[in-house]
């Protein structure tokens, strides 16, 4: 079917569908991890894994084992228990615990705020490194040495406030500074890349690198972090804004429409397709017009103010995502045939 024909202002009727699922019919369904690690599970542990999260100045890691959910952990509010939880609050702490991880054979991941990521009830069988690296430097007007586990909107409520142009999107985007150059995060005509000035990054041997802008390639929702098989993480990020005298009222501007157009106040990972702007139509306008505003899939929901937002309405498991995601793809593919690409990453718990 050809894609659908756009009206100003038109908007299709909301629907609420009752829906009966093969528990089968994604059984097999899974959108890619990146960087995927490719490790055997751990079969030794630290004899401290079961004592209390370390503290910010501390230099030893404490590790948790099979207490910490990762619904907590993501803003979905979705996912089983962690085998192994660590915090890191500094470079150190995280090449060491990347060292471990790689010492015992334990698949990794590093995670910020969870904001594009589902993760399996079933939890995940490796670590997970919470990266708490979360400063921020003031090097000369306008530019900004931040450590990647800074909140990225309170960073963009910070430059705005001073006065400083090209991050005002930033204020409304739950995720961290890593999370926001690893994904090349963007919205309102603004993506992350466009103020990058320089990156840090440790690589799966613990060492220490610097990339400059001009030598790293960014696409829409893509960075060459997502294809490199040697990184372990980045570590910091310095951006380089221009001055504006408009900068607050911009965001507040973006702030206000997000609020208008966004599920904001319920549990959702923000866009869960990639935009396909080849086709002039954006995923949120071909889910919409192909009448599945309101689908519900046990306890997740597709928004009934932004097609391309998922909401968990308080009981979705992770199985009901899977469910809902293949059954929009299968839809907007069948009806306009356009494949949407996830923009939301899915961890498989093995």
């Amino acid at each position: 079917m050809p894609l659908p024909f756009r009206k100003s202002g038109s908007r299709a009727p909301n629907q609420v569908f009752a829906m009966q699922i093969k528990p089968s019919y994604m059984a097999n369904y899974q959108f890619p991890l990146n960087p995927q690690r490719k490790l055997h599970s751990c079969s030794q542990v630290y004899s401290s894994f079961n004592k209390q999260e370390t503290a910010p100045n501390s230099s030893r890691l404490q590790f948790i084992r099979k207490k910490k959910l990762l619904s907590d952990l993501s803003t979905w509010g979705i996912g089983g228990p962690a085998n192994y939880f660590v915090q890191v609050f500094n470079q150190t702490q995280l090449v060491s615990a990347v060292r471990y991880c790689d010492e015992q054979s334990m698949r990794y991941i590093i995670l910020g705020k969870g904001s594009n990521c589902l993760f399996d009830d079933m939890g995940f069988d490796g670590c997970v490194i919470l990266n708490r690296i979360e400063f921020l430097e003031k090097i000369e007007h306008g530019v900004y040495r931040v450590g990647s586990g800074y909140p990225f909107n309170r960073l963009g409520v910070v430059c705005a406030n001073e006065g400083f142009s090209g991050l005002e999107f930033a204020g409304g985007v739950p995720g961290t500074v890593g999370g926001a150059a690893y994904m090349n995060a963007g919205a309102n005509g603004q993506e992350t890349a466009d103020t990058i000035d320089s990156m840090e990054i440790i690589t799966n041997e613990g060492e220490s690198r610097m990339l400059k802008r001009r030598e790293l390639n960014f696409g829409y929702r893509s960075s060459p972090f997502q294809e490199m098989k040697e990184l372990a993480s980045i570590t910091a990020v310095t951006f380089r804004l221009k001055f504006s005298k408009t900068a607050r009222e911009m965001q507040q501007e973006y702030l206000a429409r997000r609020w208008r157009t966004q599920p904001l106040a319920q549990r959702s990972a923000g866009s869960v397709f990639r935009n396909p702007f080849s086709m002039g139509f954006s995923a949120a306008e071909l889910i919409e017009q192909a009448g599945l505003k309101g689908l519900k899939v046990g306890g997740a929901m597709v928004s009934n103010k932004h097609a391309n937002f998922f909401i968990n309405c308080g009981s979705a498991t992770s199985q009901d995502m899977l469910e809902l995601i293949g059954i929009v793809k299968d839809a907007v593919n069948q009806k306009f045939g356009v494949e949407l690409k996830e923009e939301v990453l899915y961890i498989h718990p093995s």
